[in-house]
C-alpha cells in the first residue's frame, strides 16, 4: 500500500562533511553568527488544540536544551493561525536567528515562510511534521508510518480480547493538512488489511478532523454513530484528543468501552486507559525528539555541519528528493504499561491517578 504523502526511505546513516547546493548555509549567508554574536534559534510551534504536548512537553524541552548548550532561543505557539504563523516567522528571520525550526500548520503557508528563510541564508529544521515542497535542512520526528501501523495493530488486539472476530470500525482521521495524519492512517490501514480485505473488519466511517480539533471531532464523531445507528465495535483515533471526543459521545449514547485507539500518551489518554474507555495510545517520547532537534539547531547556529547525526532520509513527494532525516521509535502503551510513560519521566503519578483512579493504578502497576 503507497504510505501517502511522505513514503520514508531508509537511506542508512549519513556521512558528516558531506555538502551541495542545498546544504545548510548555501544561501546568501551562512547559519554560523557573525562577529561573535551569541547564536540564536527560532522555534515555531503550532497551536495547543491539537494536542497538550506542544506546550506541556515539547517547549518545555527544547528551552532547557538550548539553555544547556548556551544558545538563545525564541520559541512561540502560532495558536492554529497561519497568519500569526507568518508574522512569528517574520520578526524571528528580521530579529536575525541563525536557525529556523517550524511544525507546520499545513505544507503551503510552512513552505512560504522556509522560503523567506532560505532567502535570508537562515538553516531551517522541519520539526514533527514535514513540509512538503519546503525544502528544510533537516527533518527530525518519529516514524510516522509506524505510530499508525501500532495504532492499527492495536486495535485488532483489543478487538481480539474484546472477541471481536468481525467488527464495524470508525477512522476518526487527523487534520487533511498534516502530512503525519496521512501517515498515521496509511500506517493504521496497511496493519489492518488483512482483516479488511478478507471482510472481518468493515469501514463504517472514515473521515478527517479539520486541525486536530477535539470539538470538531466530537461533531463529526457523533455524526458517524448516527449515520451508522450506532453500529460501531471499534475506533481508529489518530490521537488522544481526538479519542476523548469520540468517548465522550460514546458515553452519551451509553457505548463506551468499545476499543478505542489514540497517540501522545496525555494524561487524559493515559486515564482513558486505565478507566476502560480506550484501549490503547502511542508514545513518543517527546524529549528524544527535542533533544535531536535542538542539537542540529545548536551545530547548525554555531556554524558547523551536522549531517553526521542524521540517521536517514525522507522523501518529500512534492519535490522527490530527500530530506536528511532523525527519525525515532514510538511505542504502543496499553493499560499493563501506563506505568512506562509514567516511570520515563512525561508525566507523574499525581497528574494520572486521580482519587477515583487510584484502584485502577494500583492494578496497573503504578507505584
Amino acid at each position: 500500500m503507497m504510505l501517502g504523502m511522505a513514503a520514508i526511505t531508509a537511506t542508512g546513516l549519513l556521512l558528516a562533511g558531506c555538502s551541495s547546493d542545498d546544504s545548510p548555509g548555501s544561501g546568501e549567508s551562512s547559519g554560523s553568527t557573525d562577529g561573535g554574536a551569541k547564536p540564536k534559534v527560532g522555534v515555531i510551534l503550532p497551536d495547543t488544540k491539537s494536542s497538550a504536548r506542544w506546550e506541556t512537553a515539547d517547549k518545555k524541552y527544547l528551552t532547557e536544551a538550548f539553555e544547556a548548550a548556551g544558545v538563545d532561543s525564541d520559541i512561540q505557539n502560532a495558536q492554529g493561525d497561519a497568519t500569526q504563523f507568518q508574522t512569528i516567522a517574520d520578526q524571528m528571520i528580521t530579529s536575525g536567528v541563525n536557525v529556523l525550526m517550524i511544525v507546520n500548520l499545513d505544507s503551503g503557508s510552512g513552505k512560504a515562510v522556509l522560503a523567506k528563510a532560505k532567502q535570508a541564508g537562515i538553516a531551517t529544521i522541519d520539526y514533527d511534521r514535514l513540509t512538503l515542497g519546503g525544502g528544510a535542512d533537516f527533518y527530525v520526528s518519529f516514524d510516522n508510518n509506524k505510530v499508525g501501523q501500532l495504532q492499527g495493530e492495536g486495535l485488532q488486539k483489543c478487538l481480539d480480547d474484546a472477541g471481536k472476530t468481525k467488527a464495524n470500525i470508525a477512522f476518526l482521521n487527523g487534520s487533511p493538512t498534516d502530512n503525519n495524519a496521512t501517515l498515521f492512517t496509511a500506517g493504521a490501514k496497511e496493519a489492518l488489511k488483512a482483516k479488511i480485505d478478507s471482510k472481518d473488519y468493515t469501514i463504517v466511517a472514515d473521515q478527517t478532523v479539520e486541525k486536530w480539533d477535539n470539538q470538531i471531532a466530537g461533531t463529526v464523531f457523533e455524526q458517524m454513530y448516527t449515520d451508522t445507528s450506532g453500529k460501531i465495535d471499534g475506533v481508529y483515533a489518530a490521537n488522544d484528543g481526538l479519542a476523548n471526543a469520540a468517548i465522550a459521545i460514546l458515553k452519551k449514547n451509553g457505548a463506551n468501552g468499545i476499543p478505542v485507539t489514540g497517540q501522545d500518551a496525555t494524561d487524559q489518554g493515559l486515564q482513558n486507559i486505565l478507566s476502560g474507555d480506550q484501549c490503547m495510545t502511542v508514545y513518543k517520547a517527546v524529549k528524544k525528539e527535542a533533544d535531536a532537534a535542538s542539537a542540529l539547531a545548536v551545530a547548525l547556529a554555531k556554524g558547523e555541519d551536522p549531517s553526521s547525526q542524521a540517521t536517514g532520509s525522507v522523501t518529500d513527494t512534492e519535490t522527490n528528493k530527500e530530506v536528511k532525516a532523525v527519525l525515532l521509535d514510538p511505542q504502543a502503551i496499553y493499560f499493563d504499561s501506563v506505568k512506562d510513560v509514567i516511570a520515563d519521566g512525561y508525566t507523574t503519578k499525581e497528574n494520572v491517578c486521580t482519587a477515583e483512579l487510584a484502584a485502577k493504578c494500583t492494578e496497573a502497576g503504578i507505584s
